[in-house]
C-alpha cells in the first residue's frame, strides 16, 4: 500500500516538474525581439528578381535544309528520222457496202452512211524507209455506234507483215460519225481500206 501512494506522488512531481520545465522553453524561446526578427525575416518580395533563365533570348533553331529534288526523268531517244526521203500516204475513202472490198479513189459515201471525222495518218516504219521499201496494206473493220473504229484485221498485204502493225495502229485511232437510222446510229459491219505507203521525193 505504501509503495503504491509512493508512485502516484512521485508520478506527480514529476509531470508537475515536465509541465513548469516546458513552460520555462516556451517563454525562454519566443521573446518579443525575436518575433519582430522572424518577421523580418521571413517577408516574401511580391516581385522577385528575374533570374538567368529568363533573361535568356530564345534562339530560334536553324531552318531544315531543302528537299533534295529528283533527279530528271531520262528523256526518251527520238525515233531516228531518215532526211533524205520524204513518205506520202494515200488516204482513201471508206468502202462502206455490204460485203469486204475495196475502195476506189475519189470513192463518196452513201447518204446515211458513216461519216470520217478524224483520220490518222500510219507511220512509216524507220527500218522500211531506210531500205527503200514500199507497199501497201487491205484492213477490214467495224464501226460502233460511237463512231470508233474495233475489230480491225489485216485482209492483204504488199510486201507481208511489214506495214501490217502500223496501219493496224493508225486505224484504230480513226474516228466517224456512225450511220443513222430513223435517228438512231448503228453498228456497221463489213467495212474495208486499203492504206498505201509510199516513198516520195
Amino acid at each position: 500500500m505504501k509503495r503504491f501512494i509512493t508512485s502516484i506522488i512521485l508520478g506527480v512531481v514529476v509531470t508537475f516538474g515536465l509541465f513548469v520545465f516546458m513552460a520555462f522553453l516556451i517563454s525562454s524561446g519566443s521573446s518579443p525581439d525575436d518575433v519582430e526578427k522572424e518577421k523580418i525575416v521571413v517577408e516574401i518580395n511580391s516581385t522577385p528578381p528575374d533570374s538567368e533563365t529568363q533573361q535568356r533570348k530564345l534562339v530560334p533553331p536553324p531552318p531544315p535544309p531543302p528537299p533534295k529534288q529528283p533527279p530528271p526523268p531520262d528523256q526518251p531517244e527520238p525515233e531516228q528520222q531518215i532526211s533524205d526521203s520524204s513518205f506520202n500516204f494515200n488516204m482513201p475513202s471508206v468502202n462502206v457496202g455490204g460485203s469486204i472490198g475495196l475502195s476506189g479513189p475519189g470513192a463518196l459515201l452513201r447518204d446515211g452512211d458513216a461519216t470520217p471525222i478524224v483520220r490518222i495518218e500510219p507511220k512509216f516504219p524507220t527500218k522500211a524507209a531506210r531500205d527503200g521499201i514500199e507497199g501497201w496494206v487491205q484492213l477490214s473493220f467495224e464501226i460502233n455506234k460511237i463512231g470508233g473504229v474495233e475489230n480491225v484485221q489485216v485482209i492483204n498485204a504488199e510486201p507481208k507483215r511489214v506495214f501490217d502493225r502500223e496501219a493496224r495502229k493508225a486505224l484504230r485511232k480513226w474516228k466517224y460519225k456512225p450511220k443513222m437510222v430513223d435517228g438512231k446510229p448503228q453498228h456497221q459491219t463489213g467495212l474495208s481500206v486499203q492504206l498505201d505507203f509510199k516513198l516520195g521525193n
